[in-house]
């Protein structure tokens, strides 16, 4: 399998990072027609931010994203972006959430390199998250 090698005007890189975040009191929100927004607001976020979407599975609680990401953006920024636009979008279009939460996130973040594991592992790993 061949290695990807993005670019900008002064780094060449493969960064590529598994992000998880969870639901405010891991409370099993994200289903249905919010997972369906939800997941082409992260899109619309990634794309927007210059980032490349490799894998994103919603569970009822909790967000697994695969994700490239400019080393010179970073993923802290991103991953800001992705749980702001999509906390205030949702709410605003779920009132539900807005009873139900305070926020519709944690504070908190997992994020890990795919280090040299093959993307395309690392990506059925994270879609297979949503059977167990």
């Amino acid at each position: 399998m061949s290695v990807t090698l993005r670019s900008n005007s002064n780094v060449v890189f493969q960064c590529a990072f598994h992000v998880v975040w969870c639901s405010k009191y891991r409370r099993r929100v994200l289903g249905g027609l919010v997972e369906e927004r939800l997941k082409q607001l992260i899109g619309e976020v990634v794309e927007e931010k210059g980032a490349w979407l490799v894998g994103l599975e919603v569970m009822p609680d909790q967000v697994h994203l695969l994700v490239e990401v400019d080393p010179q953006y970073g993923v802290h920024k991103l991953v800001k972006a992705v749980k702001g636009r999509t906390s205030r979008v949702l709410r605003e279009e779920f009132p539900s959430l807005r009873s139900r939460l305070p926020t519709l996130w944690t504070n908190s973040y997992f994020v890990a390199t795919t280090g040299g594991a093959p993307l395309a592992a690392v990506d059925e790993y994270v879609a297979q998250q949503k059977g167990r």
